[in-house]
């Protein structure tokens, strides 16, 4: 089986976010999938099937399925539009979060992903002992969002996920105002075996609607500043959020199993 590793969110290889990607005739057990994952050690890996319109797409983490990913839909529309669907411009993949649509943007892939509620909570205690500073507000949807106002303190951030695990959310996201880009922003995911992600486009459904509102733009350029980094334009469109970034293949491999 034909294995595809692919860095997202960048043009440039050891750089944006690593993710593995399976294009298949049929699904695997899940279990395989899951030791694939595994073995892969990558914070996701993407399993594909062509379906009567688009493909199935499901995501795994060393830690489990989950149900939305950016950057390895990216790495997957990426691999498909490469590979597979040369002359297409568009591909809806069905997912465990409803249809995502993709489509050939310039040089890069826009992709079409839910817009996450901004549900404010109180900021805790909790908080500033698993991050390390104190946020200046919280928010919540599937993952927890924690927002300053200092660009330096997100790039020096030193977790403790042993405490950060103990938070509400599948993930923690930090994110500030910045300096060369609209906003900055870091993801951890301890509860899902991966500390940090490098370059997440998840999160972004529910950083994109706080700054847009916040900065009173139409469309956000966002670095996420992890060691790999990586860069996304980000905008709200009829109540979705438009997600547009580029990739580059890393690595093309046959696994034996």
């Amino acid at each position: 089986m034909k294995q595809y590793i692919v860095d997202a969110f960048t043009d440039v290889v050891f750089h944006g976010n690593q993710a593995a990607v399976c294009i298949l005739d049929a699904w695997l057990p899940e279990k395989q999938m899951m030791d694939i994952a595994a073995e892969n050690n990558l914070s996701e890996t993407a399993f594909a099937v062509k379906a009567a319109e688009g493909y199935d797409l499901r995501w795994f983490t060393p830690g489990g399925e989950i149900n939305l990913c950016g950057h390895a839909t990216l790495a997957t529309a990426y691999v498909l539009f490469t590979y597979y669907e040369n002359d297409a411009d568009r591909i809806v993949f069905h997912t465990l979060s409803g249809d995502l649509f993709t489509g050939r943007r310039g040089d890069g892939i826009e992709m079409d992903f839910p817009v996450y509620s901004l549900n404010r909570v109180p900021v805790t205690d909790e908080m500033t002992a698993a991050m390390g500073v104190t946020p200046k507000e919280a928010y919540i949807d599937r993952d927890l969002l924690l927002v300053y106002e200092d660009e330096d303190i997100i790039r020096n951030m030193q977790p403790d996920f042993d405490k950060v695990k103990l938070l509400d959310g599948l993930g923690v996201g930090v994110t500030a105002p910045g300096k060369d880009y609209d906003c900055v922003s870091r993801f951890f995911v301890p509860k899902l075996s991966v500390n940090e992600d490098p370059v997440t486009g998840s999160v972004h459904c529910i950083i994109t609607p706080y700054w847009i509102k916040r900065l009173g733009k139409s469309s956000l350029k966002a670095y996420q500043a992890s060691k790999r980094g990586g860069e996304m334009t980000c905008e709200l469109r009829d109540n979705r959020v438009i997600i547009s970034g580029r990739a580059v293949i890393f690595a093309v491999s046959e696994l034996r199993i």
